[in-house]
C-alpha cells in the first residue's frame, strides 16, 4: 500500500460520512466560518427514501442556517395508524396516538412546523447549502483509518474510483458514519441498550394507490394468517412494505407479497428497490474520544418510531458539537468545552432509547409486560430536553429530563422559549435572535454596556437584544414570564439556542455577574478569578 505522506492534506474538521447527519454537521459548521472536508465512500444518497419525518427542532435548525424545506401537511401532526387485513381489505382499527402524545410535536411552541419529506430529497439540499457554505464534499472516498495524537487525528483516505490513498491531517474528527461505525468501534467504545430487535426486508415500490389515503391513514399494520407487515407511502407516489421475515425474494415473489398487502392483483406495481435492515437500541457508552466525536447513528442507534428519534437526534447532535466546534478552533474557548457534547447528547439519547420502549410501538420488545419509563409528551421530548454540563448555570440535578416547553419557563438547560416579536416591522420569533454569537435579551437598557464591556474583556461576541426597543413585542410580560425573568433581569442565550444563564433582576454590578456567567458556561480561555 502506496500513501502520500508528503503532501498531506489539511481541515480544522474532518467528517466521516455523507449522510443525513454527516451533511448536517458539514452545514452547521460551515454556516458557523469552519473549514470542513465531508468523506462518503458513497457518490450520493441512497436510492431508498429512509426516513421521513423531520420534526419541529429539526425545521428550526435548518431554518437557522438558511435551509427552507418544504412543508408538509402531513409534518404537522403525528403519522396516522391502521390496523388492517389489507388496503382493500377489512380495516381493523385506526390506533390511538402514542400514550401522552400532544399530537404537533410542540408546534403551538415554535415558529415552524415538523415536515415530512424524504431523506434522499432532503439530502441533496443538505449537500448543496454545504457547498454554498464552503464545505468540501469527497464523495466515493472510503476512511482506512484514523491516528490520533496530541495535537490533531491523521486520516487514511482512499479515493474508490481510483483507489489512490493518501492521508488528511484534521484538527477534530466527526464520525457520522453509521451503526455500525468502523471509527466506533476502532477506538473500542461499547454501547449499552435493549440491543438488536429484529431483520427487517424492505420493498420499495410504486403503485396508484391514492385511494386508499383519503381517511388520512399512512400507515398500514398487515394482519393475515400467514403475513404480517407494516406499509407506509412516502407521499410522492413511493410506498414500503416492511416484512421483518427476513427471507429473500426474487422480482415475481416481491411482487406476490406487495399485492397481497394490497388486496389487489389488478393493480400495477413497479418495483424500485429493496433493503435489508437491523434493527437495534443501542447507545454508545461515550459519545467522544480526544479529539474525535460521534454522531448519529454511530452514536445511539435508534429504530424508526413516530417520533422520529433515529434520524433528528442525530441532526441535534451535529448542531450541538458545532458551534462548540467552531468556538474552540476559533480561539473563544477553551476545549474543555467540547466535554460538555457528551455530558449534553447521550442522556438525550439515553432518554429516548427508554421513551421508545414506552410507547406502543416498541413494547412488545421489552422482556416484561410493561415499562418503567412513563411516557412523556411529544414536546417534552421534542423541544422540552435538559442539558445539564459546566456549559450551564442553574440546571439542578433534581429537575427531571424533559418537560413541556411552556412548564420550564426558560430553565436554564432547556430550549430558549419561542415568543412572537417584531423587528424592523416585521413579525419575528425570539428564535431568530439567534444567530452566531451569543445572545443577551432584557427589558433594562443597562445591560447592553455590561454585554459591550464584557465581549471586550473576554473576546466573546455578546449580542445584546433589549426587548421592547429595536425588539418590540405587544407585552413585555409575556416574555418575562416565558424566560422566567422580571424587568431588569436578563437571560444568556449559547448560538445553539439554549439558556445557558439568568438573573430574575439587575444585580449592584452587571457586568461582572455577566462575565463570571459567560466565562464559565463559554469556557473562556480568559476567565475572570472572580
Amino acid at each position: 500500500m502506496h500513501v502520500n505522506i508528503e503532501n498531506t492534506d489539511t481541515t480544522p474538521v474532518l467528517i466521516v460520512g455523507g449522510s443525513l447527519v454527516g451533511l448536517s454537521a458539514a452545514v452547521f459548521l460551515s454556516w458557523q466560518g469552519v473549514p470542513v472536508v465531508v468523506v462518503d465512500k458513497h457518490h450520493g444518497s441512497s436510492p431508498h427514501p429512509r426516513a421521513i419525518g423531520f420534526t419541529t427542532r429539526t425545521i428550526e435548525h435548518f431554518r437557522q442556517v438558511g435551509i427552507a424545506v418544504p412543508t408538509s401537511t402531513q409534518g404537522m401532526k403525528p403519522p396516522r395508524r391502521a390496523r388492517v387485513e389489507s388496503l382493500a381489505g377489512n380495516w381493523l382499527e385506526e390506533y390511538p396516538w402514542t400514550p401522552g402524545g400532544g399530537g404537533a410535536y410542540g408546534a403551538e411552541q415554535s415558529p415552524v412546523h415538523a415536515a415530512a419529506i424524504t431523506q434522499d430529497r432532503l439530502e441533496p439540499l443538505l449537500r448543496d447549502r454545504a457547498i454554498e457554505l464552503g464545505a468540501e464534499l469527497r464523495l466515493g472516498t472510503e476512511l482506512l483509518g484514523l491516528t490520533p495524537d496530541e495535537h490533531g487525528v491523521t486520516a487514511v483516505l482512499r479515493r474508490r474510483d481510483d483507489d489512490h490513498e493518501y492521508t488528511l491531517r484534521a484538527q477534530y474528527v466527526v464520525a457520522a458514519d453509521g451503526g455500525d461505525s468502523g471509527v466506533r468501534t476502532a477506538l473500542g467504545i461499547e454501547r449499552h441498550g435493549v440491543g438488536p430487535l429484529s431483520v427487517q426486508r424492505s420493498i420499495l415500490f410504486r403503485a396508484p394507490l391514492e385511494e386508499y389515503l383519503r381517511h388520512g391513514v399512512v400507515q398500514f399494520e398487515i394482519e393475515q394468517p400467514d403475513l404480517r407487515a407494516f406499509l407506509t407511502t412516502y407521499g410522492d407516489g413511493r410506498w414500503v412494505l416492511m416484512l421483518s421475515d427476513d427471507v429473500e425474494r426474487d422480482a415475481d415473489q416481491q411482487i406476490e407479497v406487495v399485492r397481497r398487502a394490497i388486496g389487489r392483483t389488478d393493480m400495477p406495481v413497479e418495483l424500485v428497490t429493496t433493503g435489508r435492515w437491523d434493527l437495534k437500541a443501542l447507545i454508545a457508552d461515550s459519545f467522544s474520544a480526544g479529539r474525535i466525536f460521534l454522531a448519529g447513528d454511530a452514536a445511539h442507534q435508534l429504530p424508526p418510531n413516530r417520533g422520529g428519534f433515529g434520524a433528528n437526534t442525530g441532526i441535534d447532535d451535529a448542531h450541538n458539537l458545532a458551534w462548540k466546534l467552531a468556538a474552540v478552533l476559533s480561539g473563544k474557548s477553551d476545549a474543555r468545552l467540547l466535554d460538555t457534547y457528551d455530558a449534553e447528547r447521550r442522556p438525550v439519547a439515553d432518554l429516548r432509547h427508554d421513551q421508545l420502549f414506552a410507547r406502543a410501538d416498541y413494547k412488545a420488545y421489552l422482556p416484561g409486560a410493561q415499562s418503567d419509563t412513563p411516557a412523556l409528551e411529544d414536546s417534552a421530548i421534542e423541544l422540552g430536553q435538559l442539558y445539564r454540563s459546566t456549559a450551564i448555570l442553574g440546571a439542578d440535578p433534581s429537575l427531571p429530563a424533559a418537560a413541556r416547553p411552556d412548564e420550564w419557563n426558560g430553565q436554564p438547560g432547556t430550549r430558549a422559549p419561542h415568543v412572537w416579536i417584531t423587528v424592523d416591522g416585521h413579525e419575528r420569533s425570539t428564535l431568530d435572535l439567534i444567530r452566531h454569537d451569543w445572545v443577551l435579551l432584557s427589558r433594562d437598557a443597562q445591560w447592553r454596556s455590561a454585554a459591550n464591556e464584557v465581549a471586550n474583556e473576554l473576546g466573546i461576541e455578546v449580542v445584546f437584544e433589549q426587548i421592547g426597543t429595536e425588539v418590540g413585542i405587544a407585552d413585555p410580560a409575556t416574555l418575562e414570564q416565558s424566560y422566567g425573568i422580571g424587568p431588569t433581569g436578563a437571560t444568556l442565550i449559547r448560538p445553539d439556542g439554549y439558556v445557558a444563564w439568568r438573573i430574575p433582576s439587575a444585580p449592584g454590578d452587571p457586568a461582572h455577574e455577566l462575565a463570571n456567567a459567560l466565562s464559565t458556561v463559554a469556557a473562556a480561555p480568559r476567565a475572570r478569578t472572580s
